[in-house]
């Protein structure tokens, strides 16, 4: 099987490559030269600009005809469409990496279904979202008129050892740093909406398994955590791993915490203060997709990664969290009692 991977170097990406190389597949990456020694005279790289879409598509022009293209860095609608131009009749599947950021967690509050199946009505909330919504559209419209087999893989919140676990206000590595410390936590909501991660070693042999299976054409996949965690959890189990004291946690309604800190409020208002459970049960049947990195785990491995490199932020540069845990306190000090 010759595959085409647009990327190849990234997060899921890398892990996509080290499963389809030991299933004998035969790999090109197209990029904009970063190169993983990993794959050292094993994979071919084609240096290019995937978003200078002229260019791209002259390119591919002159490429022989690959049985799998994989597009792990299509965002924009227009990305989506240059893929059609440069691929209709030149492979036999087109594997596109999505996002479960293309549902409307708005709308499941209102009409709850969880865990979310692939068949729920799509509706980005970001940006992001919305354009990956637009890119599923158009590609599916262009399967259905001939132009290829199309598979629709849709990650949540993936990260490898060196990378980061996600906390409140998005990817930082300080709170890592105020939990060794024993300093007050902050925490949106209640603590209690659903949260999930997986390793990129899962993740990507998800995409493999997609690579030429003809049972996975013409379906959209959900390849997410398969442990549901409340924010509080994460924060509990995190500091037991680390070997902290029990976190002091410190809540603040998501609502509010966006009016008095808007600038680091990060993603949280439109997807962490919402459910993000995901029902995997298509990719485990069709793609053997598993989850084998539980959140212990992941954590223990991220930190000693960070640790080595001596990368964990010190909280004591972040003086805006500790004043907000002030401002909040003054807030709160300031609300009468109940007669």
């Amino acid at each position: 099987m010759n595959v085409l991977i647009i990327g190849g170097t990234g997060l899921i990406s890398t892990a996509t490559t080290r499963r389809l190389l030991e299933k004998g597949a035969t790999v090109t990456h197209y990029n904009r030269g970063k190169r993983s020694a990993e794959f050292d005279g094993r994979v071919a790289t084609i240096t290019g600009d995937r978003y200078d879409h002229v260019s791209f598509e002259a390119q591919m022009a002159s490429l022989p005809y690959f049985d799998v293209v994989i597009d792990m860095i299509g965002y924009a609608p227009e990305d989506g469409r240059s893929l059609i131009r440069a691929f209709s009749g030149k492979t036999s599947h087109l594997v596109f990496c999505s996002t479960v950021d293309v549902y409307d967690r708005f709308a499941l509050q209102k009409n709850p279904c969880y865990p979310i199946p692939e068949g729920v009505p799509l509706g980005g909330r970001n940006d992001y979202g919305r354009n990956k919504v637009i890119c599923e559209n158009i590609l599916q419209e262009a399967s259905a008129g001939g132009a290829f087999p199309l598979t629709i893989l849709r990650p949540a919140h993936t990260y490898n050892d060196g990378g980061a676990i996600i906390h409140s206000f998005g990817w930082g590595t300080f709170w890592i740093d105020r939990l060794r410390k024993n300093r007050p936590i902050i925490v949106h909501g209640d603590g209690m909406s659903l949260w999930t991660v997986c390793h990129a070693d899962d993740v990507g042999p998800a995409f493999a398994e997609a690579a030429g299976n003809p049972v996975a054409m013409g379906k959209s996949y959900n390849v997410a955590g398969a442990e549901w965690l409340t924010w509080d959890e994460m924060y509990l189990l995190a500091a037991q791993t680390l070997g902290t004291s029990t976190p002091r946690l410190k809540h603040i309604p998501s609502e509010i915490l966006v009016r008095i800190a808007p600038k680091v409020s990060g993603i949280f208002p439109e997807n962490f203060m919402h459910n993000n459970i995901f029902d995997n049960s298509a990719a485990q049947r069709d793609l053997n997709f598993g989850y084998t990195v539980p959140f212990t785990e992941g954590v223990r491995r991220v930190v000693n990664n960070l640790d080595s490199r001596n990368a964990v932020q010190n909280s004591d540069d972040q003086p805006w969290y500790d004043t907000l845990l002030a401002d909040w306190e003054r807030i709160i000090s300031n609300i009468p009692p109940l007669a």
